[in-house]
């Protein structure tokens, strides 16, 4: 029997924009929790703004909604307010005494001067958890700087690795092609509030999280970190081979281009046979893989030879037949097309308020007894304000009138 999701009962509210904050809200909305998503009024999320390309409506022309922000929005609800004035203030503050997290990435300090700050919103709601994402952390030299992925990808050190090399042709730094540190960032964002839920059950007290792109981003960085600790020397850009494991690469064949990732000295040896060349398998200069690193030129050089002289789908059926990971480049539309994906249900597709349909990624968590849900499209701006106001503040009809009618008017002023 299905159970009701993970955080049902939970609600969100959620100060933040763009795209690292977003992704965690996503995530907990995914998992079930109320997530408000407060927007300013007229405006709304920075990525609203962020297109072409936009959503189409049901007779295919562009809505106002572009494709970036339907990527971080599904499954909450959109509360229009303003909290630089003292109503729009005041209303944060009374869903933020009736929240169990608040999700922000202002400044370091920037919600203090509107009473939105950890210090004074937790003299409400002394259980609220209350997660900070910025780009620097709350504390350091540059704790006021503003953070962005891109110049966080640069400053922390992923474009030194990521690019061909620097003596080849195409050389030299590059960035990944998706917003990484955004989205880890997003997600340690997700796990430490998971964990202060957690941690809450035992305290009864929330707490403060400190989440920032350079520390979620030098943390992705894995086994490149650890390779600089214990040789002194950063690493550097490898293009498509692997820093400490070969062959694990891409290739060109006759006709195309595939990957060759052999993890463990029973798959380079299996590849091997699979290529028709058994005899580089026994070779005293690529015995282990040890051997294989030091000797990668030679190596690599009398690989690329041979599989230039075949197709690359009769490459991927040799290596699959005998367990050698592998597998083609796709682009993202390839990637869809997959039966992998397919199966997998990796689009979804969820009626939207404008007509129409909006496409959006399924979430990669899988529970057995209480799934994901997807609830909502990305909401419009403002769509669930009056609502929120009566359901979940309790407003009287005619305070929910007004307050929506004080919107119009400040809107239509901009």
């Amino acid at each position: 029997m299905t159970r009701p999701p993970p955080l049902q009962g939970i609600r969100v509210l959620d100060l933040s924009r763009i795209l690292a904050g977003p992704w965690c809200t996503q995530n907990l909305a995914d998992l079930g929790a109320d997530v408000i998503k407060i927007e300013r009024p007229g405006v709304g999320d920075d990525t609203r703004a962020w297109g072409p390309p936009y959503l189409k409506d049901g007779a295919g022309n562009d809505t106002a909604e572009s494709a970036y922000y339907l990527s971080a929005n599904r499954n909450k609800r959109s509360v229009e307010a303003d909290m630089a004035s003292p109503e729009g203030a005041a209303l944060i503050r009374e869903l933020a005494a009736a929240s169990d997290v608040l999700v922000e990435n202002f400044k370091v300090g920037g919600l203090a001067k509107y009473g939105l700050d950890y210090e004074s919103l937790r003299e409400v709601n002394p259980r609220l958890i209350y997660c900070s994402v910025t780009g620097f952390g709350q504390d350091g030299p540059c704790a006021q700087r503003p953070g962005y992925d891109f110049m966080i990808q640069g400053l922390g050190g992923l474009m030194s690795i990521t690019g061909e090399r620097d003596d080849l042709p195409g050389g030299g730094p590059q960035k990944a092609g998706v917003a990484v540190t955004d989205i880890v960032t997003g997600m340690y964002a997700t796990v430490a509030i998971l964990a202060a839920l957690q941690e809450r059950h035992n305290s009864g007290l929330g707490q403060h999280l400190d989440i920032a792109l350079l520390d979620s981003h030098v943390a992705l960085l894995a086994n490149q970190n650890s390779n600089y600790f214990n040789t002194g020397v950063a690493p550097r850009r490898a293009g498509n081979a692997h820093q400490n494991v070969v062959p694990y690469q891409v290739f060109a064949a006759s006709d195309g281009h595939l990957i060759v990732a052999t993890g463990n000295e029973s798959q380079y040896r299996a590849y091997c046979r699979a290529i028709g060349a058994p005899e580089l398998g026994d070779d005293p200069r690529f015995a282990t893989n040890r051997l294989r690193v030091a000797n990668r030129e030679t190596l690599i050089g009398l690989l690329s030879d041979i599989m230039r002289r075949g197709r690359r789908d009769d490459w991927i059926e040799k290596l699959e037949a005998v367990g050698v990971p592998c597998g083609p480049i796709n682009d993202i539309a390839q990637a869809f097309a997959h039966p992998q994906a397919q199966a997998r249900q990796l689009r979804r597709d969820l009626p939207h308020p404008l007509g129409g349909q909006a496409a959006v990624t399924a979430s990669p968590l899988r529970f057995s007894a209480s799934p994901v849900q997807y609830r909502l499209a990305p909401p419009l701006l403002g769509q669930h304000t009056e609502e929120v106001l009566r359901d979940v503040l309790g407003k009287p009809p005619e305070a929910v009138a007004a307050y929506a009618a004080r919107l119009r008017e400040s809107v239509a002023k901009q």
